[in-house]
């Protein structure tokens, strides 16, 4: 497994749409990844059920938070944010997320998962305020950076429940 160079991700957002929806390719291109933004934040709402199969899976509601004048202010605590950016994985590759940093000195983390290989979707990850005072994110705020890696052999495509989700 190799992970991508900014010249190789470049050329496969070009020719192959590897991340759409962008807001400015040069901002947002970095040298080992490329940055997505945030589109909107909601708050959860309710209980969730994990099983093994998912065959009982229950996801939590959600409140999304409206900005104010672009802006959007989040208390301590837990939030899912929606990204802007379109991702099409192909299957040779996966990708990892990592926050940006100066989400984390604010007092901030993202939490992810993985993009497995074949994955298409406008992805969602979640947000953890630790800063006691709260934070301000402005809407498209670059909040994680994904790395992509290319796969020594192709494999079998992501064919889950958030395949296409939010497109």
């Amino acid at each position: 497994m190799t992970a991508l160079s900014k010249k190789e991700i470049r050329s496969l957002i070009l020719e192959k749409e590897l991340v759409a929806d962008y807001i400015d390719l040069d901002t947002q291109l970095q040298p080992n990844g490329f940055d997505c933004t945030m589109r909107k934040v909601a708050r959860i709402s309710g209980t969730a059920k994990i099983d093994f199969d998912n065959s009982e899976r229950v996801l939590p509601e959600v409140e999304e938070i409206e900005f104010e004048n672009d802006w959007v202010f989040l208390e301590k605590g837990y939030y899912r944010v929606y990204l802007n950016e379109v991702v099409r994985i192909p299957e040779d590759m996966m990708a990892l997320a990592r926050p940006r940093s100066s989400l984390i000195r604010a007092g901030a983390n993202v939490l992810t998962a993985v993009w497995d290989a074949g994955y298409i979707g406008r992805s969602e990850v979640g947000l953890v305020v630790y800063n006691e005072s709260g934070i301000y994110l402005k809407r498209n705020a670059r909040i994680v950076q994904l790395v992509f890696f290319r796969l020594d052999n192709r494999t079998e495509g992501y064919s889950g429940i958030y395949s296409g989700e939010n497109l």
